[in-house]
């Protein structure tokens, strides 16, 4: 209840955001911040809780953009917005992100969730426990129809969606028997995970967390091998030519600003720059989202609701007076 009534008064409060926005930009402050808006669950609790806390502390007017990975990041560099990209993996941005940044073109403030993300290819636990040698992607070439010969990709636009491809050639999944399957959506890639588990059926693919799936199921990320850095690299590029095998590094999951609004908003900057989770915590908001049939803006204020000491040391001064007062 207590969020549902913070949610109506902040709702209530932004009817008045324009004419805030504007006279902060008559003065010179923040006015309007454009942020991207990853397709997934992570992202858009992050991007909601920012888009509160922007609003309601800073008066700016706080623009959400839907966007993924690479069309993002293409976007930044051919538009110079969105101003903002946060959840950004690192790992899927590849080679397009290392150029902007090494031009100047974009800037990396913080990684946005510590110790950052997870991703690789997965199955089961209860697949994983009746047949051991399905934790090997070795078993389970030798056994494609232990896993329902299919493969599980990722929706087209996502990074991982490259790195996958490329490893499914590496590997010649099709050549064993198994077919690469790609999804349309994030949200029918969960649900094929969700359905499988729950009806006992074998359940091959990528998935990333923290995601509610990963913390609601229980998976067992498939061994691809050893990781390695020069295989893995070219892994990135849509267009390698031989792919070679690398499971997954560690995710560094970062937020972004362009190098012209660092320079133009920096306050807004240190506020990005200061807002980071840790990995567990933002499980932790999406089981709560889950459970509670929640909407990202539910989220956000459930979030600055129930976890005060975290995000007052993200705000400056002025900001966490006026949220105080809202959140009181």
């Amino acid at each position: 209840m207590r969020s549902s009534k913070l949610f109506s008064a902040a709702f209530a409060a932004t009817l008045t955001l324009p004419m805030a926005a504007a006279a902060q930009d008559d003065a010179g402050q923040c006015g309007e911040v454009s942020i991207a808006q990853m397709g997934w669950a992570a992202a858009e609790v992050t991007t909601n809780i920012a888009k509160f806390l922007l609003e309601q502390g800073y008066d700016c007017s706080v623009n959400l953009v839907q966007s993924d990975t690479i069309p993002a990041i293409t976007s930044v560099a051919e538009n110079g917005e969105p101003d903002v990209v946060t959840n950004l993996w690192l790992n899927s941005a590849g080679d397009a992100y290392t150029k902007l940044e090494e031009g100047g073109t974009i800037k990396r403030l913080t990684s946005v969730l510590e110790p950052g993300g997870v991703e690789g290819w997965w199955i089961p636990t209860s697949l994983a426990e009746e047949h051991p040698e399905l934790t090997t992607i070795e078993g389970i070439l030798e056994n494609p129809e232990l896993v329902g010969s299919r493969f599980n990709n990722c929706p087209d636009g996502w990074g991982c969606r490259v790195v996958s491809d490329n490893l499914a050639r590496a590997l010649d999944l099709e050549g064993h028997g198994i077919e690469v399957f790609n999804h349309g959506s994030g949200e029918t890639l969960a649900t094929s995970m969700g359905a499988a588990v729950t009806n006992g059926e074998p359940w091959f693919g990528y998935y990333w967390g923290p995601t509610v799936p990963l913390g609601k199921y229980d998976m067992t990320r498939v061994k691809l091998g050893d990781y390695d850095e020069e295989k893995f690299a070219p892994l990135q590029n849509a267009d390698t030519p031989d792919p070679q095998v690398s499971d997954f590094p560690a995710a560094p999951i970062l937020t972004a600003v362009t190098a012209d609004f660092a320079e133009e908003n920096p306050g807004v900057t240190e506020f990005f720059s200061n807002m980071t989770f840790s990995t567990d915590e933002m499980s932790g908001l999406l089981a709560w989202k889950d459970e509670n049939n929640a909407s990202n803006e539910e989220v956000a204020v459930h979030f600055l609701s129930t976890s005060g000491d975290t995000w007052a040391g993200w705000v400056n001064d002025a900001a966490r007076e006026k949220l105080s007062a809202l959140l009181q």
